[in-house]
């Protein structure tokens, strides 16, 4: 059986709006999948659900669709996407309506069942993470499109392989080979050269979409269209797979994939084949994913001119502290950020940063009361008093938590193109989840001179949030530098290199195959991403502030 071209053109809410057209012109592709849900996505559609119930869903796609829905319908490209979010069937008769308007026959099916919110009281939204069997349901039974509410983000492309190449569950391999492959492409660009470590040895000003050839044995080689700007190569898939994950096994509803047993190779330019991967039963509780209302937070970024920037930072400091004193916030945050430089030649660089973040469960404590102290002090505080903005009302924040729920708790169903609904059975065999063996480590390097450079210099990295805590991913782009990474880049020299992770819980997790090491950092993003806890509230460049710090590295490396 030939292998299936799944592709995506979406790696988020926001994505590029005519990758779903670049995709369908740009070469030869049998599935696209478009990922629109993140923890923080959940939220600002729980929200708009509130303001209308018939909302809940990723309102961009319907309008990117339509321009290409005639084009996918002449091509036979069937199109799985998880837009349906907190309401995929709302998004379902969206689409049969848009479809109908334009006098084309799509079948239009989706899935239900993740939404657990009645069961959470207090919670804004509540969504177990299905697998990929209600996709494949939908597609074995004719649909064109599915939209589909939370389910995992490879589960979009596990199904449409599972319809393809007819697997069931239990054939763990071949679905871990496309939950590997359905990582790879879920963040999109991300695979083909966008956030690289390494982005100046390729063009990446407009990197193309990614697409993956998967086989019946469920091994895959990652790719793009042909002329697309990017670079696909082992870093750029290595990076990805170590986006957002932790240790060797990498749960899911369907199965657990081994990423202990990945293998990669270059295939030809442009081409990276993934082969060897194991798979295992799947835990006996699924992932759910909680958004609650954390209170109203507000924010005051104060502009620090010239001499005396630790005096003037003390003086407004104190100034504020003592107009909230009636009414402190439950939470109050300052952060000096000394952008400024010594005899500098822009006002600019001349001047630092002062940030004031306040949280508390009134909204009246963090809105009026903070923002009118704060401009109160407009001509009576530091020399050069300015902000970089008008401090306005408090505004609302998510705490985000996972939770699980055995699978027999939720009512997995295919909703079909014809309006029947298919259950979808929970998996038979389960297995608890449980860390991998360490591995065995590398011979280190023999002893030699070395050079104080950054970590960067010999090693990428890609970091990422889960909930509360973050991954940094390293890895090794040759065997030496591999056999130094392993023994130097300890969870305690991390805890070194990275200061905040000091008095957190650290797991360092070894990827031999990938000549990598994956850190966990518990707690170091608070309650997630929507509650704002850090500067960098995704921990996105986490890893790139890891790779700038020096180490004591061989300079045979170098």
């Amino acid at each position: 059986m030939n292998a299936l071209r799944i592709g995506n053109f979406s790696g988020f809410y926001g994505d590029r709006s005519d990758a779903l057209r670049e995709m369908l012109t740009g070469g030869e592709v049998d599935v696209l999948t478009g990922d629109y849900l993140a923890e923080l996505t959940m939220l600002i559609l729980a929200r708009d659900r509130l303001k209308d119930p018939g909302a809940g869903y990723a309102r961009t796609f319907p309008r990117q669709l339509e321009v290409c829905l005639g084009l996918a319908h002449e091509r036979g490209v069937k199109i799985v996407t998880n837009a349906g979010g907190l309401n995929p069937a709302g998004l379902a008769a969206a689409i049969r309506q848009s479809a109908d308007r334009l006098g084309i026959p799509a079948k239009v099916a989706h899935v239900e069942g993740d939404d657990l919110t009645a069961t959470h009281p207090g919670a804004l939204a509540a969504h177990a993470y299905l697998g990929g069997f209600g996709i494949a349901g939908c597609l074995r039974a004719g649909a064109d499109i599915v939209v589909t509410g939370r389910v995992t983000d490879a589960a979009l492309v596990t199904g449409p392989a599972a319809a393809h190449f007819g697997w069931q569950p239990g054939e763990y391999d071949r679905l871990a080979g496309a939950v590997v492959a359905g990582h790879v492409l879920e963040c999109g660009t991300q695979a083909t050269g966008g956030n690289y470590a390494f982005f100046q040895e390729g063009d990446v000003r407009r990197p193309g979409f990614p697409l993956a050839e998967i086989h019946a044995d469920g091994s895959s080689v990652i790719t793009k269209h042909p002329g697309t700007g990017g670079l696909v190569d082992i870093g750029t898939v290595t990076a990805q797979l170590l986006y957002e994950t932790g240790g060797g096994r990498y749960a899911g509803p369907d199965v657990t994939a081994r990423l202990d047993t990945v293998r990669l190779g270059q295939d030809g330019p442009d081409r990276v084949r993934i082969a060897g991967v194991r798979g295992e039963a799947p835990p006996p509780d699924l992932k759910v994913g909680v958004n609650r209302l954390g209170g109203f937070r507000n924010e005051v970024v104060f502009v620090l001119t010239g001499l005396d920037i630790e005096a003037k930072a003390e003086l407004v400091r104190a100034q504020l502290t003592d107009a909230l004193a009636k009414s402190p916030p439950a939470e109050v945050r300052w952060e000096l950020v000394r952008t400024d430089r010594a005899d500098a030649d822009t006002e600019e660089t001349a001047s630092a940063l002062l940030r004031l973040v306040v949280r508390d469960p009134d909204e009246r404590v963090v809105g009026r009361a903070l923002s009118g102290a704060a401009v109160e002090l407009a001509l009576a505080s530091y020399p050069g008093f300015h902000v970089l903005s008008p401090p306005g009302k408090g505004s609302p924040y998510g705490v985000f938590e996972d939770v699980a729920v055995p699978h027999g708790a939720v009512d997995h169903v295919a909703v079909l193109h014809d309006g029947r609904r298919v259950p979808v059975p929970p998996p038979q065999e389960t297995r608890p989840l449980e860390a991998v063996p360490e591995p065995v480590l590398p011979d280190p390097l023999p002893p030699g001179p070395t050079r104080r450079a950054p970590l960067g210099l010999v090693a990428g990295a890609r970091s990422g949030d889960k909930g509360g805590s973050a991954n940094v991913g390293v890895w090794a782009r040759t065997e030496e530098a591999w056999r130094w990474l392993a023994h130097e880049l300890t969870a305690e020299r991390f805890r070194q290199l990275i200061p905040e992770s000091r008095d957190l819980p650290v797991t360092r997790h070894l990827l031999p195959n990938l000549r990598a090491v994956n850190f966990v950092v518990e707690g170091i993003l608070g309650a997630g991403v929507a509650a704002q806890a850090r500067f960098d509230p995704q921990a996105k460049a986490l890893g790139e502030w890891l790779r700038s710090r020096h180490v004591d590295i061989p300079e045979a490396l170098l």
